[in-house]
């Protein structure tokens, strides 16, 4: 009897942790069924125009067999490919990554109820990954942003997307670590990551993830992988990063970010002795470019950048983060270690050269190469060391510019055999093309000059 009480009692123990653990564990299905309602899935067509060579052929040859010598119709290859993003207004406005639907022709938008959308960019932001879309649609589902500074380590999260084409699927796991560097491949650093294990896999892209009260903290973005799927590691973009990016979208077509002009390397342990720091901290400054904020302001060679604008620089890779966040021609508070001792210094942010291109919705129609173009600053053509061009801003599809390779923020600095000065002077060459003669045009891209040849077809 007493061996039959103790093993009931054994039971119901068990029973208890058990149903305890059970209770302890998340539930997601109202979750999902309240908020997938506003995810969506975007797919994109791409089209690529191959042209024959244009040949040559005598003049004196029969009609009859002209046609043999007659280059071939283009012929258009059509590249198709899908991603996730997720409404944020009842009006159709969309966001999902710039990967996503860049170079795309033709997008649409389809929700969980099946219902269709062509879609529009409003504009894109490159260096965040991030795109704004617009669809012709009222009082649709949307979801909110919570503030992704509050996010802790260890939080339950969950991601709605269409990986590999499977429409609206959930997953869910834990945030890993929070503001995360993973520089571009320009060496460009601008955005904090939050990293995940939940099983993020290619068509998740642009999708929301969210936190356990069903706001959006962050955009799937990113994943680290070695066989193309999911091991554990995936970066979505901070949902405090999407806000700012899509007001800017909004008001002006483009993201302005903030620029000190400096280069900057890690402090190690040693270092940080040498330079009087209790522990590895901070950015330590090693080229400041002339005539930028950080030069007029007074920094230093050999500085080292512990706090700007109230923020610790916890490591060099902060930096960035912060400097990129702050809008242009704010005046803020530099803490450096100089020397072994503190100084506070002043600095007014400049503004980040490069892929700030105003909204492709305008539907320029290009020039006869199919560009749009703008001004390039003095300091851009300092550091390119030429004394004229211009900036590509949108090239349109099928366009001589686009069978040419050319791309937004492009540097042209030759066309034909010219010298391009400024957008006055360009216009004017590209107006005095001759049609049907290969000519060379010369344009700078990540800071490399390139030649290629371009011809405005009869």
């Amino acid at each position: 009897m007493q061996l039959k009480q103790w093993l009931f009692g054994v039971v119901v123990a068990f029973s208890l942790v058990a149903s305890a653990s059970a209770r302890s564990l998340p539930e997601f299905t109202e979750l999902i069924e309240d908020h997938s309602p506003a995810v969506v899935k975007i797919n994109t067509v791409e089209r690529a125009k191959r042209s024959s060579p244009r040949q040559q052929y005598p003049q004196d040859i029969p009609d009859i067999f002209r046609h043999l010598f007659e280059p071939r119709d283009p012929r258009e290859r059509e590249q198709r490919s899908m991603g996730s993003g997720f409404i944020i207004s009842e009006d159709g406005y969309v966001l999902t990554n710039n990967h996503v639907v860049e170079g795309a022709d033709d997008i649409s938008v389809r929700l969980i109820d099946n219902r269709e959308f062509d879609a529009e960019v409003i504009g894109t932001d490159p260096r965040s990954d991030l795109a704004l879309l617009k669809v012709n649609a009222d009082d649709l589902p949307t979801l909110a942003f919570a503030d992704s500074d509050d996010l802790k380590v260890g939080e339950w999260v969950l991601a709605i997307g269409s990986p590999f084409g499977l429409d609206f699927t959930a997953s869910a796991g834990i945030v890993s670590a929070i503001g995360r560097s993973i520089p571009t491949e320009r060496n460009e650093n601008y955005v904090p990551f939050i990293q995940t294990d939940v099983a993020i896999n290619p068509g998740n892209s642009g999708g929301p993830l969210f936190n356990m009260e069903g706001k959006v903290v962050g955009i799937n973005s990113q994943i680290y992988t070695r066989s193309g799927g999911s091991i554990g590691l995936s970066f979505a973009i901070p949902s405090n990063v999407a806000k700012d990016v899509i007001a800017q979208l909004k008001d002006k077509g483009r993201v302005d970010r903030g620029w000190l002009g400096v280069a900057i390397q890690a402090v190690d342990r040693d270092l940080a002795k040498s330079f009087g720091l209790d522990k590895p901290m901070g950015a330590l400054i090693q080229q400041i470019e002339p005539a930028s904020p950080a030069d007029k302001s007074g920094l230093e060679v050999g500085d080292v950048i512990i706090r700007f604008d109230g923020k610790t620089i916890a490591k060099s890779a902060d930096l960035p983060h912060v400097v990129g966040g702050i809008a242009p021609g704010t005046k803020v508070d530099v803490d450096v270690m100089r020397a072994g001792k503190k100084k506070r210094l002043q600095v007014t942010v400049g503004t980040l050269n490069g892929e700030n291109t105003p909204s492709v919705a305008a539907k320029a129609s290009g020039d006869r190469l199919g560009l749009v173009v703008e001004p390039v600053d003095s300091r851009q053509l300092q550091a390119l060391r030429i004394n004229g061009g211009v900036m590509v801003v949108q090239v349109a599809p099928d366009s001589p510019a686009a069978k040419a390779g050319l791309r937004p923020g492009d540097v042209i600095a030759q066309l034909g055999f010219n010298e391009v000065k400024d957008p006055g002077h360009y216009q004017a060459l590209q107006k005095a093309l001759p049609e049907g003669k290969l000519l060379p045009i010369r344009f700078y891209r990540d800071g490399r000059p390139t030649f290629r040849s371009i011809i405005i077809e009869e």
